[in-house]
């Protein structure tokens, strides 16, 4: 049986129908930009999050980006971001003229590891960018610590967080603001590029709203240098019909990895995704370790079975980032690049998807 790594399509087939009256609805209404759905969308997503302030941008990169510039971050200032992570954490910094200062990563969760934040800052540091890497949030309790005992912009990186929570608390609502992405694999998945910025500061949301809209309130009115990241009324309609889905199929997302932990258990040399007290991970990814990495994703292959590798080289070691500055060694991060695979997991699996794939793994480790 062949088991793709994100079958997109099949799981669009039990909600098409609601797909095709979001997408009427928006086309009848001749109003694309900015209007109706935008605006229900950010209410809904902010009292989801359970924050004020929610502000749909064109992508996940420019959410960072922009609560970056909207705090004032730029030239000049270092930002503390984990060195195992997707590399828009990193080109944020970047692309607002600061310095991304890679910091080591826990060895259990792989998130960002607070002493390796305690070793990373200088009278330069202006921010900490904790990831909620593959749906399990950051440590943020004790980053916010640090950060508040430095005087420090705490930016959650919640791509990949949708629902998740930490005490109780969701992603999103755990730092002074927080980014999410809606890129179509995501549990909050649009039909194409999609982000937003959610916080509870009021000044912040004030310039992240300028800045995402030609640095524009009124129309040919521009208090700002601004530039143009706005999330379309289509993508808007469709991330409300599927906020609407998020905490049941992300009750799936667990229930499926509460099955592969079970199925995975016993196998010498394979470690399996951290479980701690007082977090509800989401899962959004199914990230296993092991040093025979490329033996096992090239054994599933073999058997049918779809898997990815997130992420084989971490942002330092990147050309893009070769003279990015300053640099701390990064033991952690540079073994789990060599060791992590990802495994199959999506709301629709069944039991038997689930056993397939962890037999097959069974078979390559042996």
């Amino acid at each position: 049986m062949k088991i793709d790594f994100l079958p997109i399509a099949d799981s669009l087939r039990e909600i098409r129908r609601d797909l095709d009256a979001a997408l009427d609805r928006v086309l009848s209404s001749g109003r694309f930009i900015l209007d109706r759905e935008v605006a229900a969308f950010e209410e809904e997503f902010a009292a989801y999050c359970d924050v004020k302030h929610c502000i749909g941008v064109g992508n996940g990169l420019d959410a960072l980006a922009i609560a970056l510039r909207a705090r004032g971050i730029g030239p000049g200032d270092e930002v503390i971001v984990p060195g195992h992570t997707f590399i828009a954490s990193w080109l944020a910094v970047s692309q607002v003229g600061a310095v991304p200062v890679g910091a080591d990563v826990d060895p259990n969760s792989l998130n960002l590891d607070p002493d390796g934040v305690r070793r990373a800052i200088t009278p330069r540091t202006a921010a900490i960018m904790p990831v909620h890497l593959y749906g399990n949030p950051a440590t943020m309790d004790e980053i916010n610590a640090i950060a508040a005992r430095h005087s420090l912009f705490v930016l959650e990186d919640a791509a990949q967080a949708h629902g998740a929570r930490y005490r109780s608390r969701r992603a999103g609502a755990l730092g002074h603001a927080a980014a999410f992405s809606f890129y179509p694999t995501k549990n909050l998945a649009a039909l194409g590029d999609g982000g937003a910025i959610v916080t509870n500061d009021d000044a912040l949301a004030g310039q992240a709203r300028l800045f995402r809209n030609y640095g524009s309130s009124a129309k040919y009115v521009h208090e700002i240098a601004g530039g143009n990241s706005r999330l379309d009324e289509l993508q808007a309609a469709i991330l409300r019909l599927r906020l609407r889905r998020l905490d049941d199929e992300n009750a799936k997302r667990r229930a499926i990895a509460t099955t592969y932990l079970d199925r995975l258990k016993d196998i010498a040399g394979l470690q399996l995704p951290e479980q701690r007290e007082g977090v509800e991970q989401v899962y959004h990814l199914f990230v296993v370790r092991t040093r025979d990495r490329d033996a096992l994703g090239a054994g599933l292959a073999q058997r049918g079975i779809g898997t990815m590798v997130h992420y084989p080289c971490p942002p330092h070691l990147q050309p893009a980032f070769a003279d990015a500055g300053r640099r701390l060694p990064m033991p952690v991060t540079e073994a789990a690049a060599g060791e992590v695979l990802s495994l199959p997991l999506w709301p629709a699996m069944t039991e038997h998807h689930v056993d397939r794939v962890a037999a097959a793994v069974h078979e390559v480790l042996g």
